[in-house]
């Protein structure tokens, strides 16, 4: 393999590092390539985010014969140091917070709903505690993470007995009264400051490392390398921390991305430069050198779980040509809440049917605007999707989640898949061919607002730049095309082959070509060259061009579509799309 200069300045390296890698840049390849160029008799460690990272990431160590690095994640140290030699019970989800009103015995104080809203911040604290570098609850400000100031008012009230209530509830584990959690024995590992015994320690995905993480990982004894990209941190609502901030290490970079070409480089770093309406921001160099290939995988990817739900119902209802599908992650996690409220729960709360309510929290609210209060007092933002979603499609969503499911084909099978759909922290660390983007992405006009905002707070500033990074992971999971809603392209970015911009639904109204029985994504203005469509009709097809159809073909685009953004008749499209044998390719 051919290194460039920055791999080959890493690989060659001494001392302690930090590396920040730019979405698809092959850090993992340079990564294996520096621990087989250490001394043969040393002991590595690859501390890996989580269990899927470190799964892949064995099995290529592997493949290059290293068999002097183990490869772990934080946890799975913890688990061996802390379980394994204890009688502790560790439960696989996190308690719920009717689980925590019981166990603590928790009595309202007269206001609605008062003891589930203590305990549901009570877990929160918990788990903030948990995941932070400090030795005591009493240590760290809960009120700093709440950026409502009802919310902050109200539990300023009864802070102190959430301190108390939140340190009984850990004694009760470290006792071993009750199971553990995960993020308890990471936590009780953290304290123990550890000494691990490796010669060299590398911590990939670094940025969305939490606290306790991060001290295990500085105190060692060992060289250290810490390899992520501090525009791909998505993960702070886990209270993780940009790790490569915090750690003072001489800096490389890995600006070269071989996973998509310039197109989709250049709007990666244009919406980056969003950032600086903000705050300063040092620009992020993106180099892509990704090769165009045929289309194998596609997929849909939104912010949210109630976002995506609504691209799989529009993909179920309206594109019947399509047989299988597959969701990142476990199916049923889309309909369920992370304390196993489903939306099914909610639809009956919303139709007043108590009787068939199985979540104890959904059913002890009166009617959908006690549920509605209840979200407000603590920011439950699934609870809340997932409420929008009932509200728009009433009874029709079992139904609607039956043709979903028919659909959905097993992990073994994804292959077999025409679409993968996937939040976009699902997709983490993923690449698709072609891409399509959810509209409830971060837009300009959010980010210039609250620029332009008197009363917002430092929090806000914080939680929009996040919401910057998710647009720029989604945007950097395509390969081959990306088909992006056009209010998510900051202003004045020109049209390219790799990337096609998809109208508002106001200028889909008004566009005559959008007025169609099948409902398929319209083509904008923006994304049909003029001089192609002057030209092109008596124009031989290129490679380029060629593969622009099939990206296009691939995701549904009408031939109607076609011949107006080829500016081609449509029996010209269609004998191409003959010639290249893409029906047989992808139907």
């Amino acid at each position: 393999m051919e290194w460039t200069r920055q791999q080959k300045d890493i690989i060659n390296s001494t001392g302690n590092i930090k590396i920040n890698a730019v979405a698809g840049s092959g850090k993992t390849t340079t990564i294996i390539e520096y621990a087989r160029t250490r001394p043969s008799n040393s002991r590595i460690l690859y501390l890996a985010f989580n269990k899927a990272v470190k799964v892949e990431a064995a099995e290529k160590f592997a493949a290059k014969g290293l068999k002097n690095v183990e490869v772990e994640t934080a946890h799975s140290l913890a688990f061996r140091n802390i379980v394994m030699r204890s009688k502790y019970q560790v439960r696989n989800q996190d308690y719920t917070t009717n689980e925590i009103v019981r166990i603590l015995k928790l009595k309202s104080t007269g206001e609605k709903h008062s003891e589930f809203v203590i305990a549901n911040h009570i877990l929160k604290l918990i788990s903030y505690f948990c995941n932070s570098d400090r030795p005591k609850v009493q240590d760290l400000n809960y009120l700093d993470l709440i950026a409502d100031e009802a919310v902050k008012t109200l539990i300023a009230e009864t802070y102190g007995y959430m301190v108390s209530q939140a340190r009984i509830f850990l004694a009760k584990m470290d006792r071993g009264e009750i199971e553990i959690t995960h993020d308890f024995y990471l936590k009780k590992f953290q304290l123990q400051h550890p000494q691990l015994g490796f010669d060299y320690i590398l911590f990939d995905e670094a940025q969305d490392a939490s606290p306790a993480m991060l001290d295990i990982f500085l105190k060692q004894n060992a060289t250290k390398v810490i390899v992520g990209d501090t525009h791909q941190q998505i993960y702070s609502w886990r209270y993780a921390v940009n790790s490569l901030e915090k750690a003072h290490f001489k800096t490389h970079h890995l600006s070269t991305s071989f996973r998509f070409g310039q197109d989709i480089a250049n709007l990666a770093m244009e919406t980056l430069r969003l950032k600086n309406l903000l705050e300063p921001h040092r620009p992020m160099t993106i180099l892509g050198k990704g090769r165009e290939k045929k289309i194998k995988s596609n997929a849909v990817i939104a912010r949210t779980n109630l976002g995506l739900l609504i691209k799989a119902i529009e993909y179920v209802t309206e594109r019947k040509n399509i047989r299988h599908i597959y969701f990142e992650g476990n199916i049923n996690s889309y309909t369920y809440a992370d304390e196993g409220a489903s939306l099914y729960d909610i639809l009956s709360l919303h139709n007043g049917k108590h009787n068939q309510i199985k979540d104890p929290l959904i059913s002890a609210m009166r009617d959908i605007a006690a549920l509605k209060d209840y979200v407000e007092q603590t920011g439950d933002k699934q609870l809340s999707m997932m409420i929008e979603l009932v509200e728009k499609y009433g009874n029709a969503i079992p139904g609607l989640i039956k043709a979903i499911k028919e659909k959905h084909v097993e992990n073994k099978d994804k292959s077999k898949a025409e679409i993968v759909f996937s939040t976009v922290h699902r997709c983490k660390g993923m690449e698709y061919d072609a891409v399509l983007l959810a509209d409830d992405f971060v837009t300009e006009e959010k980010v210039r607002r609250l620029r332009e905002d008197k009363n917002a707070l430092p929090e806000h500033f914080n939680r929009m730049n996040e919401e910057i990074n998710l647009l720029y992971v989604a945007i950097t999971r395509a390969k081959t095309g990306l088909y992006i809603p056009e209010a998510l392209v900051p202003k004045h970015f020109p049209a390219s082959p790799q990337i096609y911009l998809i109208a508002s639904p106001k200028e889909s109204k008004n566009n005559p070509a959008a007025s169609r029985s099948d409902q398929k994504k319209t083509i904008n203005s923006k994304s049909v060259n003029p001089d192609k469509q002057a030209h092109s009709a008596n124009q031989s097809w290129t490679v380029e061009l060629d593969n622009e159809l099939t990206i296009m073909f691939a995701d549904g685009y009408s031939p109607g579509d076609l011949a107006l953004h080829f500016g081609r008749s449509r029996s010209a499209i269609s004998m191409r799309i003959k010639k290249l044998g893409l029906e047989d390719l992808f139907y």
